[in-house]
C-alpha cells in the first residue's frame, strides 16, 4: 500500500514539473513575442504619425479595456473550464495577428488596424491573464506555488530588458509585417504549449456546489466583491497593492523621467540604464523570495520591506533637491541605478508572497473574480496617481512628489501592514 502511494505520488511530482515546465516554455514564448511587439508598435505609430497623442491612444487602447472587462472575466474564468479558456485566447490572439499579417500583405497598416487590433488584443489577453492567474492553484501543489509566481515574475523581468533590445535590432532590419507574425506564431505557440498542460492537478480549496452553472454578471460580480470585502486579510493584502500602485504612479512613474531628462538633463543612453536596474532588481528579488519568507514572518517582513520602499520614493528626490552641488552625470546614473535596482528587489519581495497568499487564500469558485476586481481597482488608481503627480509637477519642484509620496507611503502602509497577520513561514513552502 505503501509503495503504491509512493508511486501515485512520484507520478504526480512528474506532472507537476511538467506543468511548470510548460508554464515558462509558453509564458516565456508570449511575453517575448509580446515585448518586441509593442517596443516596434510604438515607434511604428510614432513613426507614421509623428503624433505623440496617436502613441497616446494605443497606450490607453492597451489599458482601459483591460480595467473595464476585468471584473467581467474573472466572473466567466470562475463558471467555465479555465483550460479551454486559456488555450482558446492564445489561439484567438494568434489567429488575429496572423489575420493582420495576411491583411497588411495587400492593404497598407493603418492606425485604424492598430487601434482594433490593439483593442480586441486587450479583451483576449486580459481574459488569459486572470484565467492562468486563477488556475496557478490547480496547476501546482501549494508547496510549489511559490515557485511558480517566482518564475512568472523572473520572466516578465527579463522581457522588459531584452524584450526592448530585440525590438531595436529587428526594427531597424525588418518591417512591422515581420513583428505582427512574429507575435502572432508566439500565442499560437504559447496555446498549444498550454494545451499539454493539466489543469486539475491539484484540486486546491474547490466546492464543487459553485463551480460551473449560469452566469449572472451583476449578480456573481457582487458576490466577488461580497467575498473579498468579508475577508479582512484579503481585503487589507489589496489595500497594500492599490497603495503601491498609487505612490509608484505619484512618487515614481511620472517625476522620474521628467527629473533625469528634464532637470538633471541626462542622456537617453544614461535613461536607459536607470530603466533597466529596475527588472534587474526584481529578478534578483524573485530569486531570494523564498529563502527569506522561509526564515522571517511575513508579517514582519512586509512592514521592513514598505519602509525600505518609502525610503527608495524619498531617495528618488535627494538629487534634484541637492542639484545645487553640480555632480558629474556619472555619479547621478550610478545614483538612480542603485535606488531603481533596489525598489525591483522590494517590489519583487511584496508581489510574489502576497500573490502565493491570495492564490493559496481564495477559494477556487472565487478566485477569478476576487483577483480580477482588486486588479481592476489598483490599475484605476494608477492613472489617477499620474494626472495629479503630472499636474502638480507644473505647480511645484519635480523632487517634492517622491518625497511627499514615500512619506504619505510610510504612513498608509505602516497603518495596513498592522492589520495584515498571516504567515508564509511553514512547511508548505519548499525552495
Amino acid at each position: 500500500m505503501g509503495a503504491l502511494q509512493m508511486s501515485i505520488g512520484n507520478e504526480k511530482n512528474k506532472k507537476e514539473m511538467k506543468n511548470l515546465f510548460l508554464y515558462s516554455t509558453g509564458k516565456t514564448v508570449s511575453i517575448f513575442g509580446t515585448a518586441i511587439y509593442n517596443f516596434a508598435l510604438g515607434l511604428y505609430v510614432l513613426k507614421l504619425t509623428g503624433s505623440a497623442l496617436s502613441f497616446a491612444v494605443t497606450l490607453v487602447l492597451g489599458t482601459i479595456p483591460m480595467i473595464i472587462i476585468n471584473p467581467f472575466a474573472g466572473v466567466i474564468v470562475d463558471k467555465v473550464n479555465k483550460k479551454t479558456l486559456v488555450v482558446l485566447m492564445d489561439f484567438l490572439s494568434g489567429i488575429l495577428l496572423v489575420f493582420v499579417y495576411i491583411l497588411c500583405m495587400k492593404y497598407e497598416l493603418n492606425l485604424l488596424i492598430i487601434y482594433t487590433t490593439t483593442f480586441l488584443l486587450t479583451v483576449f489577453t486580459t481574459f488569459f491573464g486572470i484565467g492562468l492567474e486563477a488556475a496557478k492553484p490547480n496547476i501546482v501543489s501549494e508547496k510549489m506555488l511559490m515557485n511558480i509566481n517566482s518564475v512568472s515574475k523572473i520572466i516578465d523581468s527579463v522581457s522588459l530588458i531584452i524584450g526592448p533590445m530585440l525590438g531595436g535590432i529587428v526594427f531597424a532590419i525588418f518591417d512591422m509585417r515581420t513583428f505582427i507574425i512574429i507575435n502572432g506564431i508566439s500565442f499560437i505557440l504559447s496555446g498549444i504549449s498550454m494545451m499539454f498542460i493539466h489543469f486539475k492537478l491539484f484540486n486546491f480549496q474547490t466546492n464543487e456546489d459553485h463551480t460551473g452553472g449560469k452566469i449572472h454578471l451583476i449578480s456573481d460580480i457582487k458576490d466577488g466583491f461580497n467575498f473579498l470585502f468579508k475577508r479582512k486579510s484579503i481585503k487589507s493584502m489589496f489595500t497594500i497593492l492599490i497603495l503601491i500602485n498609487f505612490f509608484l504612479g505619484f512618487a515614481v512613474t511620472v517625476p522620474l523621467p521628467y527629473m533625469i531628462n528634464t532637470v538633471l538633463k541626462l542622456g537617453s543612453k544614461e535613461f536607459g540604464m536607470i530603466q533597466g536596474a529596475f527588472p534587474m532588481g526584481m529578478i534578483l528579488g524573485a530569486l531570494l523570495v523564498k529563502k527569506i519568507t522561509e526564515r522571517i514572518s511575513y508579517s514582519i517582513l512586509l512592514k521592513y520591506v514598505s519602509f525600505a520602499l518609502s525610503i527608495c520614493m524619498i531617495l528618488l528626490g535627494v538629487p534634484v533637491m541637492l542639484k545645487s552641488l553640480q555632480l558629474n552625470s556619472i555619479v547621478y546614473t550610478c545614483y538612480f541605478i542603485a535606488v531603481l535596482f533596489l525598489f525591483g528587489v522590494v517590489i519583487a519581495l511584496i508581489d510574489i508572497p502576497l500573490a502565493y497568499f491570495m492564490q493559496k487564500e481564495i477559494p477556487d469558485e472565487y478566485r477569478g473574480r476576487v483577483l480580477s476586481i482588486g486588479i481592476s481597482i489598483a490599475k484605476i488608481m494608477l492613472p489617477m496617481a499620474m494626472i495629479s503627480s503630472g499636474s502638480l509637477l507644473n505647480i511645484l519642484p519635480s523632487y517634492v512628489m517622491p518625497i511627499a509620496g514615500g512619506v504619505l507611503f510610510f504612513l498608509f502602509s505602516v497603518r495596513s501592514a498592522n492589520k495584515v497577520n498571516f504567515e508564509l513561514t511553514s512547511k508548505n513552502i519548499s525552495i
